[in-house]
């Protein structure tokens, strides 16, 4: 009996100092690594959303090149999941039971998204910044997974507080993809509207499959709209405006955070999204700083935006690559997850992972402020992470002049 207490003795001794040399214990860390992973499409409908992880990848090289965190180089994983929920499901699975993931990161598109989520939250495995402003992200509140992409219903009230203070426009109408990312901006633009003292004038649903805009634009005709609020897909917002320019229906129009890739969206438009109202999220391309200003796309003057051009898109970007919102975006989710992974400290594990980005306040990047708190299922604040935009009426030549400074926009409830 002896004999077999210290075999199991010496057994436990070895595992111990085994563990004490790797460094940690967590699944996906190693004493010199940390992966990380994300999906995006790089291929399909959604392929202008791919650049979200190409600019993850440029950020962790240009982490990694300056030392990586405390002495551990990130390793990134990402896929294409060509914006099928199906193939988002498998390639989640694959790297997370194959390969080991400690963590993931961005992630582009709500189904996608809501397609893993139960299986990510059901491992505790940390998630954070979400590549889509759905409440399904903060409500009800998930312990392992942090928000940091301003909710649609945000976007919709700060473009009618524009259009009504700072145009002096009342007739307000929506066009909204019939899901949780229209129905957010839906939600949105009515509180604002209310606030406002007004009503909004059409209320459209739109299915994503939906190609022929010219019933959509006669039914915005009809209401005698002076602002449209467009809720729907990169592709739609192209066409809407051009039928309506068409059909001579020349209204105010204002789109999301998701479409306002200035440059992005004047090349496809031929122009049209000249004079586009804009939500923005985060100070990234052209570069703007307070009021009425536009600068050159190829030179931002944020420090933080500034470093991201010279040490991470010149060095590790593709030579085709294009210096754009949606690049740079892929960055700004994962600031805070980098943040979270320096408070935590060496010994690194789940658990003092999110402790760690439970301690974040008023963290800023190149976005607005992110702020988290202790977990609370009956509270979706504690998620949230940011709520700060500003809107910006789009240039001509694909630069952003600057209506509406940072201004906070809680967040609101689908009814």
């Amino acid at each position: 009996m002896k004999k077999k207490s210290l075999s199991i003795a010496a057994i436990m001794f070895l595992l111990v100092f085994g563990l004490a040399l790797n460094g940690s214990a967590e699944q996906g860390v190693t004493d010199t690594e940390i992966h990380i992973g994300q999906w995006s499409p790089q291929t399909g409908p959604a392929a202008p959303w791919g650049a979200v992880a190409r600019g993850t990848d440029a950020y962790f090289k240009m982490i990694n090149a300056e030392g990586g965190i405390h002495g551990r180089k990130i390793i990134h994983h990402y896929f294409d999941d060509g914006y099928n929920p199906a193939k988002t499901v498998a390639g989640v699975k694959q790297l997370q039971e194959d390969v080991g993931m400690f963590g993931w990161v961005s992630g582009v598109g709500t189904a996608c998204g809501l397609a893993v989520k139960d299986y990510l939250m059901g491992r505790k495995i940390p998630w954070v910044g979400p590549s889509s402003g759905s409440s399904h992200w903060v409500d009800p509140p998930q312990k392992y997974l942090f928000n940091d992409y301003p909710l649609y219903s945000g976007d919709a009230q700060i473009l009618v507080k524009v259009a009504a203070e700072k145009l002096g426009l009342k007739r307000i109408a929506i066009t909204y993809q019939n899901d949780d990312y229209g129905k957010l901006g839906l939600a949105g633009a009515r509180k604002q509207a209310a606030k406002e003292g007004l009503s909004l004038v059409a209320e459209i649903p739109m299915n994503v499959a939906d190609t022929d805009m010219a019933p959509f634009v006669m039914e915005l005709k009809k209401a005698n709209a002076d602002s449209v609020l467009m809720f729907i897909g990169v592709g739609q917002v192209a066409r809407l405006i051009g039928t309506g320019k068409a059909m001579k229906f020349d209204p105010r129009w204002m789109t999301t955070t998701t479409c306002a890739d200035a440059p992005l969206m004047i090349a496809i438009t031929k122009g049209l999204f000249a004079g586009t109202i804009v939500a923005n999220f985060g100070l990234f391309e052209p570069q703007v700083v307070g009021i009425g200003n536009t600068e050159d796309v190829n030179n931002p003057s944020h420090p933080v935006v500034k470093k991201y051009y010279e040490d991470a898109f010149k060095k590790f970007a593709a030579k085709e690559e294009r210096w754009g919102l949606t690049f740079v975006a892929g960055m700004a989710y994962a600031e805070p997850m980098l943040e979270g992974l320096k408070r935590a400290g060496r010994d690194l594990t789940r658990e003092k992972f999110v402790a760690a980005m439970e301690t974040i306040k008023d963290f800023k990047g190149s976005m607005g402020r992110v702020s988290y708190g202790s977990f609370d299922p009956n509270d979706p604040h504690c998620r949230v992470g940011q709520t700060e935009i500003f809107a910006s009426e789009v240039t001509a030549d694909g630069k952003y002049k600057v209506l509406m400074d940072w201004t906070e926009m809680p967040y609101v409830k689908i009814d």
